[in-house]
């Protein structure tokens, strides 16, 4: 099928003459809401980093995408252009199939490939000599991380934090949620990374996002935010695999800073509650445990391993943070100066104190 309308000659793919007569470009910042965007690199590469709210429709799986590069670089470029071609015309049919899905559900149809060459020119051309009007992204993937990296900038700039601090397990992430429910803008740093920014943070999430990922959650979330306040929880310089940019950093200790505070016995209940809810928490947690080898005793670190096996999860969160999350904390709130300070057992409760602060002080800013 795909030998229908792609010739060779030594500088690229092409159809009968010039394939860039088969499909038309957009730049990233001209895409609308109702653009369905594909992207058709691998799985690993999308599992990797994407555009957000894209969907991939590879034109080579993880193998096929490994052959060819290797290819390509130990032997000749001609030689991975064939295979490629060879690999992804056993994919058309389906791949028009599952364009045919979308056609009538989207304004239009954006592809994507890592910097706008080959996969996505070929599917492109493909597509559009068969009556589907799809278009490319100009640059690709590329083009997408290079406009976040420098609009992300421009976002933060605008921005004015008002930042969450308090010791674990107070409920900060909850109450950013409750906030988010209710309306206000709020920056999730850590549902960004996928990570809950602890030693245990990763336990029941899965893999945390790279850098590239982490970032492109980060852009998205202040670009649907319509407001100049934005609540925020403080955080560390690098929340699992990926660093917070340092402009982000910057701007949050200018911001307006909030102490939240609440009963030992409620936090350990938040965490026990958050942290087991995966079916592997357990052992991820005691696999976990020599992380605090630092910090925590031996001695120490191995009852907690009994204690977990017993299922005894809220003794041994209490011990944690009593023994290692609490000091650590208090030595970094000192940095701050807090313009409000709340103590409370419920969730609701503490963002009706911080609702009312914000109409009293930083709404009337903003207006």
């Amino acid at each position: 099928m795909l030998n229908k309308f792609i010739n060779y000659d030594n500088n690229f793919i092409y159809e009968r003459g010039n394939v860039e007569s088969m499909y038309q470009s957009i730049e990233y910042k001209d895409i609308k809401s109702n653009y369905l965007i594909v992207d058709v690199r691998s799985p690993l590469e999308y599992k990797e980093s994407t555009i957000n709210g894209a969907i991939n429709i590879p034109i080579f799986d993880d193998d096929e995408r490994c052959e060819i590069g290797t290819v390509y670089v130990n032997e000749s470029k001609e030689k991975a252009k064939k295979i490629g071609v060879k690999y992804a015309s056993n994919k058309l049919p389906f791949i028009y199939e599952e364009m045919l899905k979308y056609k009538n559900q989207y304004e239009k149809i954006v592809l994507f490939c890592a910097r706008g060459g080959m996969r996505s020119t070929i599917i492109s051309g493909f597509l559009n000599s068969m009556g589907l009007n799809v278009i490319k992204l100009e640059g690709g993937y590329k083009s997408y991380r290079n406009y976040v990296i420098n609009e992300l900038i421009t976002l933060n700039e605008n921005k004015n934090y008002i930042v969450l601090h308090g010791n674990t397990g107070v409920g900060k992430t909850e109450i950013l949620k409750n906030l988010k429910n209710k309306g206000y803008s709020i920056l999730d740093l850590e549902g960004a990374a996928n990570h809950r920014g602890s030693m245990l943070g990763h336990v029941g999430l899965g893999n945390t996002n790279n850098q590239k990922q982490f970032e492109s959650n980060i852009f998205h979330q202040l670009q649907e935010s319509k407001d100049d306040y934005i609540f925020i929880e403080a955080e560390s310089s690098r929340i699992g695999s990926a660093n917070v940019p340092k402009y982000i950093l910057n701007k949050m200790k200018e911001g307006f800073h909030i102490y939240v505070d609440a009963p030992l016995e409620f936090r350990v209940n938040l965490i026990v509650d958050e942290y087991m809810k995966a079916e592997n928490a357990k052992n991820e947690i005691i696999e976990c445990l020599t992380k605090f080898s630092k910090y925590i005793s031996k001695e120490d670190i191995e009852l907690y391993r009994e204690l977990l096996m017993k299922d005894e999860f809220a003794k041994v969160t209490k011990e944690l943070m009593v023994k290692y999350y609490d000091p650590l904390y208090m030595k970094s709130a000192k940095r701050y100066l807090f313009e409000l300070k709340i103590f409370s057992q419920n969730i609701e409760e503490a963002v009706s104190m911080i609702e009312k602060e914000y109409l009293n002080r930083w709404h009337k800013v903003e207006a």
